[in-house]
């Protein structure tokens, strides 16, 4: 157990550095590449955020105290160090790093005193976040008043501490709400009860506010449970969670406890009455929140082998950015250990004066000593978990170099590598996690065992991640300062247009074309650039390969101007080999580290086979049930290919579907993968270990077939999309908050095995972000509901696309049944309010009813899917396949920035429309050769979202063929059936044989439908 005590300076020290934070200090902020800018930084009322003066980002120029990570004193940041010695007293210099990302607020005060006190305040008000009670004390009154006094101070333009009623259109306006004037005139008039006739004081505009925000969903909801009542009694309370919200062993005590903790009215408090304001903020709490609230803590069993889960990997992790021009710094060990990484990479090379370093090889990245990596982790490893370690070395040092690497991970890391408790020798499979607590296991080269136990060094294959870039790509040391600076400014401005033309794109296109771009846009200007600054040695000169795969060739110019190119022999490239120390080789235990060449080659349960994100992707294509049984037996590694310069990310579901353990991503690039990611190792407490699906630990599976697991119970997962609740402007709206209303809807995504993936819409609410209603159900069919991940995306629509406005990513074995919120990440307030239903699917004909447009098409035959095409559109609204579903064949093309644009603005619905049912579409003249049109199909009657399915079939319901469809749709009959009653088929309650009567129907239905599309 360790106990870290702080002492802070006396209460009145305290207080008084809050009172002066408060007040604000004139401070010099200083950024890269530019002059130190004075600006006025102050702690906002609430102590909730640091804000400044001036900046162009008006109130969006703030850091919240939640998202601090630490606070620095002194010239210790890399912008500081850019700085002259002499500029800055250290005293009067202090850092704040923030965010998910590491970054740096660095600012220098007129003098020490006022350093200290910031950050002093900044520490005390650090603590006081990371306190349980305190932060849900905050989360309480955060939920019961939303708009909080700063939002209130903002729309208060001329500072009076009164808003008017044009305040109140602006900031309607500003908050999405676009309510008819006259109804808001009427609030305001209702909510002004003081002398002060025509403005609101802030208790007044606390009135309004609620008036304006009444949930009607929330309360609907609760007056069907309350017998019409406008409040809940405790049994009336406890009959909802245990109905709708599915909980169990609900007591007297639980629920009384609920309406102490959420009621608002004293007066109800006193009569155990649970109001509409009570009630809204008992379902707006983290007990109502879509996400298992048991999940935060370990819950899965951690007595397996490793290779039965998944774990938690970094790709370069010392890299604060991209992999040409970032920098290293050992802090994002200590970043991502506590985020839940249990995989970290360190890239070790010769350093001067025989110490080596850590950095990214033939790069500009900066470098860090490999010491202060060893001593971050030793500090960080454990403090939110106690699971297992890996220590990924990349290893590129001389011997002597070596030596002081594992004399270094023995001094520091002590009994961290110890593993004396587990028996190495008599152990047929790898430990488990529990086994391994506490435990930092190295994964590197280990020394052949057929070599001498004498030798203190052998031979091993140097294995490089590098190896898939081409020599001539990889930047080499130049004795020219001066050349080397040039390269870098020039590299490091195509590299910046590059990231910014990358922001044009769809925010959830996986595709990153940012390698073959950079190279695209530095082919030409790099080679002019050189022959002009350095005509007798290049460091790069790009050539385009005859496949249009961009390659690039180191080339070294003699006196004669003549080019000596790479070695001319096209075989096989020869395996490279390396010295190794037997002192580095002896820490090697569990975790002997293979680089793969695209096969699966047996080797012992201690071997881990590193892949490149290329070569993983043939075996996924080409081996895809071996790979999965391989993966049962010992640890595979996937890293991102070298050509993505930018960090970007591959999706990782394609090699958790293979069962792959360690998927290492870059941790430094957030976007849609680490959010996936998250999303991934949130389900078992981000313990860092998640355990695979049973069929994935044992036997056979194909995570490409039609139906992976026939015997294996299916789920039926339906979401009821109710309302949103104050949904923001889009974050990179070119107007920010004065940009118009927008009009928002929701897209569900599902991400798992290829046969599961695919995404669902609702339509479109015009003009409300504040809370648009959609009431829309949507269903989803899935395989292997383990594998699962949900994902709830809010879109603007816009004439000329759609703009990203927030996601939660959430695992399907964390979803909570029943009235759920799904609060959207990173925003503090945007939420949409959803009725979660789950059902067990079992029988062969239950997908057919549940998502008929697939298994129609399996069962008709899936070389006739040009024919069929139009099927699906009978049984089902148009679900796109998700776009991260590898493809078994030729890779699609590349759609060029234009083609995304369209498809991008094809996909939202159209606006102040309702969905509906697609119906087929009209055939050719040379499909059909009458010319007319195949009857449209049999409406999917409407189920609600907490029915199941027995209860549906058990209910009596009227299904009539596609013909009396056509008939009643006004179309004309075939001719010679005019006089013909329709057949119509009743499926009453007390009918035994309902579902083989349905089967029959539809089976009818569908043939009837295969004939007319090849008539």
């Amino acid at each position: 157990c360790l106990v870290v005590l702080i002492s802070w300076p006396p209460c009145l020290s305290v207080e008084r550095c809050m009172s002066v934070m408060q007040s604000g200090t004139q401070m010099v902020k200083l950024k890269s590449g530019s002059k130190g800018l004075v600006r006025l930084f102050y702690l906002d009322e609430h102590r909730s955020c640091i804000r400044w003066r001036p900046s162009r980002k008006s109130e969006k120029a703030k850091i919240t105290i939640d998202s601090l990570y630490k606070v620095t004193e002194g010239r210790q940041s890399d912008i500081f160090h850019r700085y002259a010695e002499g500029n800055f007293d250290p005293g009067c210099c202090f850092t704040i790093y923030h965010g998910n990302h590491m970054e740096s607020l660095d600012v220098v005060t007129s003098n020490p005193e006022e350093a200290r006190t910031w950050v002093t305040g900044l520490r005390y008000l650090m603590a006081g976040i990371s306190d349980e009670d305190s932060l849900a004390r905050r989360q309480r009154t955060h939920d019961q008043y939303p708009l909080c006094s700063q939002t209130f101070e903002e729309a208060d333009r001329n500072g009076d501490g009164l808003l008017n009623i044009e305040e109140i259109y602006q900031l309607l306006h500003k908050i999405n709400v676009n309510l008819p004037r006259r109804k808001v005139k009427q609030m305001f008039q209702e909510a002004d009860t003081d002398d002060q006739q025509g403005t609101l004081t802030y208790e007044e505009f606390n009135v309004f506010y609620k008036m304006m925000s009444l949930r009607r969903d929330l309360y609907l909801l609760m007056m069907a449970y309350s017998d019409k009542k406008e409040y809940l009694t405790a049994e009336e309370l406890g009959n909802f969670l245990q109905v709708e919200q599915k909980m169990t062993n609900i007591t007297l005590e639980y629920c009384l406890d609920i309406i102490d903790k959420f009621e608002v009215s004293d007066d109800n408090k006193q009569k155990f009455f649970l109001g509409i304001e009570g009630f809204t903020n008992f379902m707006r709490s983290p007990t109502c929140d879509i996400f298992n609230p048991l999940h935060h803590q370990v819950n899965q069993d951690m007595d397996q082998p490793l290779c039965n889960y998944y774990v938690a990997s970094s790709h370069n992790t010392y890299l604060t950015g991209d992999q040409l021009l970032s920098h290293s710094k050992a802090d994002m060990y200590a970043w991502v250990l506590q985020n839940g990484c249990r995989c970290v990479e360190v890239d070790c090379w010769d350093g001067p004066d025989g110490d080596p370093m850590v950095q990214h090889g033939y790069t500009l990245t900066s470098k860090i000593t490999f010491k202060s990596v060893i001593e971050t982790i030793n500090k960080y490893a454990f403090i939110n978990n106690e699971y297992p370690v890996i220590l990924s070395l990349e290893n590129h040092c001389s011997i002597q170099q070596q030596k002081k690497m594992a004399r270094y991970l023995q001094e520091i890391l002590g009994d961290k590598l110890d593993l004396g408790p587990v028996n190495i020798k008599e152990m047929k499979q790898l430990p488990s996690p529990n086994l391994l607590k506490g435990k930092i296991l190295i994964k590197g080269k280990r020394l052949p065992p057929n070599l001498s136990a004498d030798a203190e060094e052998g031979e091993v294959s140097d294995d490089d991640s590098a190896d898939e870039i081409e020599d001539g790509f990889k930047l080499k040391s130049s004795s020219n300062g001066h050349n080397r600076h040039q390269v870098e400014s020039f590299i490091r401005k195509k590299l910046d247009s590059l990231m910014k033309e990358s922001q044009i794109g769809d925010k959830e296109d996986t595709d990153s074309f940012s390698i073959r771009a950079l190279l695209q846009a530095t082919h030409k200007g790099l080679d002019s650039n050189f022959k002009q600054v350095a005509p007798r040695r290049s460091w790069l000169l790009f050539r385009r390969h005859s496949k249009s795969r961009l390659k690039c060739q180191s080339v070294d110019t003699d006196e004669d101007g003549q080019q000596d190119g790479p070695n001319k022999d096209t075989g096989q490239r020869r395996r490279k080999t390396m010295k190794l120390t037997r002192d580095l080789s002896t820490l090697v235990v569990f975790t002997n580290s293979i680089i793969a060449q695209e096969s699966l080659e047996e080797s012992t349960p201690s071997d881990v086979l590193s892949f490149s994100e290329t070569q993983a992707q043939h075996l996924v294509h080409q081996q895809a049930e071996r790979f999965v049984r391989f993966n049962q037996q010992q640890l595979s590694r996937i890293y991102p290919s070298a050509y993505r310069i930018d960090s970007s990310n591959f999706n990782p579901q394609t090699y958790w579907n293979m069962g792959c353990h360690l998927v290492a991503l870059n941790y430094q690039t957030e976007g849609r993968m680490m959010q996936l990611n998250r999303a991934k190792f949130q389900v078992n407490g981000d313990s860092g270990y998640v355990l695979k699906p049973p069929p994935m630990c044992k036997g056979s599976f194909n995570p490409f077939s039609s139906d992976p697991l026939p015997a294996y119970p299916k789920k039926q997962l339906v979401l009821k999309i109710i309302s949103g609740q104050q949904l923001p402007k889009p974050p990179d709206s070119m107007l920010g908050d004065r940009g118009e209303i927008i009009d928002p809807f929701v897209e569900v995504e599902i991400i798992g095995l290829p046969i599961d993936c695919c995404k669902e819409q609702t339509r479109v609410v015009d003009d409300n972000g504040f809370n648009p209603v959609w009431e829309e159900t949507l269903s989803f069919t899935l395989h292997m509901a383990e594998l699962t991940l949900v994902r709830f995306l809010v879109w603007d629509h816009d004439p000329i696309g759609r703009d990203f406005v927030g996601q939660r990513t959430v695992a399907f074995s964390s979803l909570m049944p029943g009235y759920r919120h799904v609060y959207l990440e990173g925003l503090t307030e945007a939420s949409i309010f959803i009725h979660v239903a789950i059902h067990d699917i079992f029988g062969k004909w239950s997908p057919l009813i549940l998502n008929p447009s697939y298994t129609i098409l399996h069962f008709l035959g899936a070389n006739k899917g040009r024919q069929l095409r139009g099927i699906k559109g009978l049984f089902s609204r148009s679900s796109r396949s998700c776009v991260d579903t590898p493809l078994v064949g030729p890779p699609l093309c590349k759609r060029s920035i234009s083609q995304q644009l369209l498809r991008r603005t094809a996909s939202a619905p159209a606006k102040g429309r309702r969905k509906t049912k697609r119906p087929p579409a009209p055939p050719t003249e040379g499909e059909d050769g009458e010319g007319g049109a195949p009857p449209p199909s049999c409406p999917l009657l409407p189920r609600p979202a907490s029915m199941p399915l027995d209860k549906l079939l058990q209910d009596t319901l009227t299904l009539s063929s596609p013909r009396q469809d056509a008939h009643e749709a006004g179309s004309n009959p075939p001719a010679g059936e005019a006089s013909k009653p329709p057949p119509r088929i009743t499926i009453g309650s007390t009918n035994d044989h309902g579902v083989k009567v349905f089967v029959s129907w539809l089976s009818v239905s569908c043939c009837e439908c295969y004939r007319g599309l090849n008539n």
